[in-house]
């Protein structure tokens, strides 16, 4: 397996990938497919800001991908990020969100980072939750019957995980332009 960055050629296995959870899954709340060209559009804004745009490929094949985006376009948010990871159904439990996940959160302590949450769209995503817990996350919260999806009320789970020194100091980056 190799976690890289994304590149355009990558955009249509991305765009199939997410479809996938948008239309059987509730790990989003969407409820439409976006298109390809939504698709880069949404990940060249956090690539403009310089945070990671990831994919996990196995024997050539795009297994999964991931994302931090702000969390908030306020600068006092700056130093907090929200992380997106998908994995490809067929390869979900072989590791790939483990090694996107690492990969991202190395990258984002690297620019400056203190801070990281993952929005996990319904409590009974037990893969997400887990993949968080086993990387450090904290249960920060949940937002009970926040989404309406595949019939039924959906909760949304907050987890939290401290990069580098965390609250311990105060910044030593510039953090992201988040429009000051």
């Amino acid at each position: 397996m190799i976690v890289r960055p994304f590149r355009e050629t990558d955009l249509a296995a991305v765009t199939a990938i997410y479809a996938e959870s948008v239309l059987h899954g509730t790990g989003t709340f969407e409820l439409d497919v976006p298109t390809a060209d939504e698709m880069k559009t949404r990940l060249a804004g956090p690539a403009s800001l310089g945070l990671p745009v990831l994919v996990a490929e196995v024997d050539g094949q795009v297994a999964g991908y991931a994302y931090a985006g702000p969390y908030r376009l306020r600068a006092a948010y700056r130093f907090l990020v929200e992380d997106s990871i998908y994995v490809a159904e067929t390869f979900r439990g072989r590791g790939v969100g483990k090694a996107l996940l690492d990969a991202l959160l190395v990258a984002c302590e690297a620019l400056g980072m203190r801070q990281v949450v993952a929005v996990i769209g319904d409590s009974a995503n037990a893969g997400s939750i887990a993949l968080h817990a086993a990387a450090g996350f904290k249960h920060a919260g949940i937002f009970q019957a926040a989404g309406w999806k595949f019939d039924a009320w959906r909760d949304v789970v907050f987890m939290q995980k401290a990069l580098g020194q965390g609250a311990s100091s105060p910044p030593d980056a510039v953090g992201l332009d988040c429009g000051r």
